[in-house]
């Protein structure tokens, strides 16, 4: 990618995680619809490269992407599309391949919430071994786009080898890969696969559940405490549960916090001084 692209990647990754930071978002649905939209313009070759024309004003595009995508994908696929056509791209194919590294990121981090991700990237590279080792299973696998019926069959394949036996990230991820592999080796998007797995696998996830909305610094100062107190990335997923009277709740893992913001935050300053 261009620099142009790279910013816009860094970009459209930075709106996803605040829009993954939310537990009301479902980021399997999201990772399905990004997907589909991957798909569409992985097709219309004129659709893609109005999106990404210079030429033409960002809320024009985004008005664009308004109205072919209102009412086909949910309200945070439209407003995560749109911010991404308003920054500029070096190359139009590259708005394409952001939209689906978006699609397989959403779908980690839903691994990442239900404590599976290890496990999906374990199983990622399981298969990639598998299928580097038997030269009739890869090409059975990477016969190109092909046919709907080629696909079909591919998909069906893929359902028999992994179907039960992975977790149904893994077996999402794998069939997206063999149906629609646009024009990546099956070894090279598996690879691609695992190395995004392996970033968020060296990301924490912190369940935060509140009262009431936390401010933009309360936000901050507990990600940045907790950081410190983990030794390692944290990403805040928000909540809000009137029922936590003035409180707090955090889970990193299988650990939860309890208690007052102030008390928590004070409570993690604390230990990281002991």
């Amino acid at each position: 990618m261009g620099s142009a692209s790279r910013e816009a990647l860094a970009s459209a990754r930075e709106r996803l995680s605040v829009l993954a930071g939310s537990t009301s978002v479902n980021t399997t649905v999201l990772s399905d619809e990004l997907a589909s939209v991957t798909a569409l313009l992985d097709r219309e070759i004129g659709l893609r490269r109005a999106l990404t024309d210079p030429s033409q004003p960002g809320e024009a595009k985004a008005g664009l992407v308004g109205r072919l995508l209102t009412g086909q994908v949910g309200g945070e696929t439209v407003d995560l599309v749109s911010g991404m056509v308003r920054s500029r791209w070096s190359a139009p194919r590259d708005l394409v391949d952001a939209l689906e590294e978006l699609a397989d990121t959403a779908e980690l981090i839903s691994a990442e919430r239900d404590g599976t991700l290890d496990a999906v990237e374990d199983e990622l590279f399981r298969f990639s071994r598998i299928v580097a080792s038997s030269p009739d299973l890869r090409a059975a696998l990477a016969a190109g786009e092909g046919s709907q019926d080629r696909r079909e069959a591919r998909a069906l394949l893929i359902r028999r080898l992994l179907g039960g036996r992975t977790r149904p990230a893994t077996e999402r991820l794998v069939l997206r890969l063999v149906q629609h592999p646009r024009g990546r080796s099956l070894e090279g998007g598996l690879e691609s696969l695992s190395r995004i797995a392996a970033e968020r696998r060296n990301r924490s996830v912190a369940v935060v559940t509140s009262a009431v909305p936390l401010t933009d610094t309360q936000r901050r100062r507990l990600g940045e405490a907790l950081g410190r107190l983990y030794g390692r990335a944290i990403q805040l997923n928000l909540d809000v549960d009137p029922t936590v009277l003035g409180g707090i709740s955090v889970r990193v893992g299988d650990e939860v916090i309890q208690g007052t913001i102030a008390q928590r935050l004070d409570e993690v300053s604390r230990r990281m001084g002991d």
